[in-house]
């Protein structure tokens, strides 16, 4: 019997159960997928916790994963058992050994790119994306802020907008992250504990400060890094680590500089197929040709996702983390 990651009520990672779990025949329009590696990200510990409420419980986690084609539904023409295809987005239920997906959410693999590699990198690598090239469109001579920038987009937004020809600044919390951070591109790597980042930032930038700062921290960060940007200046907010951001007057963002705001998600901006395989090509583009490096900073076992969670939450991992079915 298949197996998979089940929550019956929202909680801590105590909640997760390792349980059978029989996905059945694809429908119409789907597609059976055996999958082998799922991509671990902060967007299934706010499932977890009830911060981002899953249509019904119990319910599977997960939104990434990467294996192989068992079957196909009636209607489905892209995809044909055999094929090695991942995904990253709606609907949930990554957490298992097999499962059923919508064929229109899945992208073929090319060959150069391997299963764990794929489940290490589609959320975050089509994340990395849109925040580049879809939020703001970096350009060479753009300064840049990204938190956790050791972290699993981190560390793509590092190397893929150094590539880009932007100087990228990045926010992190140990000397051991500060070298990867730098190692993948960020030229000027701030430890948020030692220093006050936004003194920081404008000491690096001459007091002009950046283009634009990606933050998936949330309250802890969110009004310093606006202080972080240059007049008419981007804020990207996509994510809420420390905690969810707070009510927002937003005269602030007239009063600091005439800034502009945005909370996007990559359910949005990847909702249409062609969008979604844009993303796609334009991720194994980069990975192919060398100038992102997928890191998966640990592996845990499927089954032991709970413990995954927990490294997580407290900031033990760096890179992406792959849980192995």
């Amino acid at each position: 019997m298949s197996k998979a990651v089940r929550i019956h009520a929202t909680g801590g990672p105590a909640v997760m159960r390792w349980e059978d779990h029989d996905p059945g025949a694809p429908e119409p329009g789907e597609v059976r997928l055996h999958q082998e590696a799922v991509g671990l990200n902060y967007i299934d510990i706010y499932h977890r916790t009830g911060l981002y409420p899953l249509p019904a419980l119990p319910a599977v986690l997960g939104l990434e994963g990467a294996g192989v084609v068992e079957s196909v539904g009636a209607d489905v023409s892209e995809f044909k058992p055999g094929d090695r295809v991942a995904y990253a987005g709606i609907p949930p239920g990554a957490y298992a050994q097999d499962r059923c997906i919508p064929a229109h959410r899945l992208v073929r693999l090319p060959d150069s790119i391997e299963t764990r590699q794929a489940a290490g990198m589609m959320l975050r690598g089509m994340t990395a994306r849109y925040l580049l090239h879809g939020c703001y469109p970096v350009k060479a001579g753009d300064r840049i802020l990204i938190h956790a920038a050791a972290g699993g987009v981190g560390s793509i937004v590092c190397q893929w907008a150094s590539h880009l020809g932007a100087e990228v600044i990045g926010t992190v919390g140990s000397a051991e992250k500060a070298a990867l951070a730098k190692k993948n591109g960020c030229h000027h790597p701030i430890l948020y504990g030692d220093v006050d980042f936004a003194e920081q930032v404008n000491a690096v930038t001459g007091g002009r400060g950046v283009n634009v700062v990606y933050d998936s921290v949330g309250k802890a960060t969110f009004m310093k890094s606006l202080d972080c940007l240059k007049p008419m200046g981007t804020m990207v907010s996509f994510g809420q680590a420390s905690g969810a951001v707070s009510s927002l007057d937003i005269g602030v963002l007239a009063a600091k500089g005439s800034l502009f705001l945005t909370r996007p998600s990559l359910m949005t901006y990847t909702a249409k197929r062609a969008d979604l395989l844009a993303h796609a090509r334009d991720l194994f583009n980069v990975v192919e040709n060398g100038a992102v490096t997928i890191s998966i900073g640990q592996t845990y076992r499927l089954e032991d996702a709970a413990r995954a969670h927990q490294d997580l939450e407290e900031r033990k991992t760096t890179g992406s983390t792959v849980l192995i079915t």
